[in-house]
Order: structure tokens, then sequence, then C-alpha cells
């Protein structure tokens, strides 16, 4: 009889355990579901700390890259935090001589490729070497240029179409195996093949930015250096 009852009470205490547990991961998958609704859960990990376009300018002067972007009312910010491109510009401490700057105040090719143009010609003509990328992965628009002294000396941009294709095929781009269209090269691509190339190149982005300058993934919590910047707002001017 006591064996009975006591078999009784380790089912009982196993049947409630195994219900907690159900409920637990009920709850959690609920919790998921909603995340993903709202765009707070990505199934791609390093997009928790990967922009979608940024600079990489070749300088160990933060104040000078703010002066040149016209940044107003900076303020320290966190690497983690700057990097997601929520603010209209974030200028990370410089690491290797590099500074990397991200922001929704970033022209994009998309919206007007001539201001784009124009941006990086006159932040070039004060700052010297500045390179830019885009790596869109839901749009899979993707860019990058070099530029040096005002003068660009490799540009690609697609944005659902080549709006930029300027200088000669870098090495790091041949090696790479990145496919870029001429102008109106890619009007009669079959859709389906343009976007799965589309998503290969935006893959190869941050590979490509790791051989021209650095990969700003690199950058982070691990990272044995200052992995603070500051963050700011646009002044009417950058924007001109």
């Amino acid at each position: 009889m006591l064996l009975a009852l006591h078999m009784l009470a380790l089912g009982v205490v196993t049947i409630i355990f195994l219900g907690m547990l159900v409920l637990h991961r009920r709850a959690r998958a609920m919790q998921q579901m909603a995340q993903a609704s709202s765009g707070l859960l990505s199934t791609d990990p390093e997009s928790l700390h990967r922009p979608a376009i940024w600079l990489a300018i070749r300088s160990s002067h933060p104040k000078a890259v703010q002066a040149a972007l016209g940044v107003s009312y900076p303020a320290p910010c966190p690497w983690a935090e700057g990097i997601t491109g929520e603010h209209d510009f974030f200028i990370g401490a410089p690491v290797d001589n590099w500074i990397i700057v991200t922001g929704s105040s970033l022209p994009q090719p998309n919206h007007d490729v001539d201001r784009c143009f124009h941006f990086l010609i006159r932040l070039s003509r004060v700052l010297g070497h500045v390179q830019f990328f885009i790596a869109d992965t839901v749009s899979h628009h993707h860019a990058w240029a070099r530029v040096e002294n005002g003068a660009v000396k490799r540009a690609y941009a697609w944005t659902g179409e080549t709006v930029w294709n300027q200088g000669v095929k870098s090495l790091a781009e041949i090696e790479l195996n990145v496919k870029c269209f001429g102008y109106g090269e890619d009007a009669g691509m079959d859709g389906t093949a343009m976007e799965k190339n589309a998503a290969a190149n935006v893959e190869k982005v941050l590979s490509l930015a790791a051989r021209w300058s650095m990969n700003p993934l690199a950058v982070g919590e691990n990272w044995q250096g200052p992995a603070d910047g500051i963050a700011g707002k646009s002044s009417h001017s950058c924007q001109d």
C-alpha cells in the first residue's frame, strides 16, 4: 500500500512537472511569434549588429569626421546601439586607423544616386579616403564605393537595376566573384535569376569591406579597444 501511494505521488508530481514544461514552452513560442510579428526577432543572429549602410573613413580623428558630416548635439553612444543605424549619424571610435559611420542620414542610391555621388565627393575632399557600403538583406539592394581625395576610384550600386557603375573592378571584387552589371545590361534578365544574384552580392559586401578597409562586424564586445562612439543629429548643411 505504501509503495502504491509513493508511486501515485511520484506520478502526480511528474504530470505536474510535464504540464508546467509544456506551458512554459508554449508561452515562450507565443512570445517569439509576437516578437517576430513586430520585427524584433531576427532569424539571422548577425543582423542584430549588422548595419545596412555604412561608411569606412581612413582617419583616427572622430572630431574631424564629425565636423565634415555636420553632426550636431553629439553624445556618447555604445557601439551595439550605434551600429543599428537608428541615429541620424553614429561615428565609431577609430579602429586600426579606420572610423565606421552609420546612420539614417547617409544618402542612399535608390533615393537619389546623384546626391549620394556628390555627398561622397564632398566628404572625400575633406577627409581623404572614404568608402561607402550598402548590404540590405531585405530588398537586396547593394552598393560599394571607394573615393579618394574627391575622385571616385571604384563604385557600384544596384537598386533593382544598376544605377552606378564607375571605375575598373577591383581585385577584391574579382576574387569574391561579385556580379556587376553595366547600365541596362540587367534589363532583360529573368527576375528570379536577378534576385538570386543580388542576394549573393549582398552576402559578399562584408567580405569586400574587410578587404578594402574593415568589416564592421569585427568591432564589438570582444574587440580589445574602444567600442564606443558618438551619436548626433544631422545639420541642414549636411543634407544639401
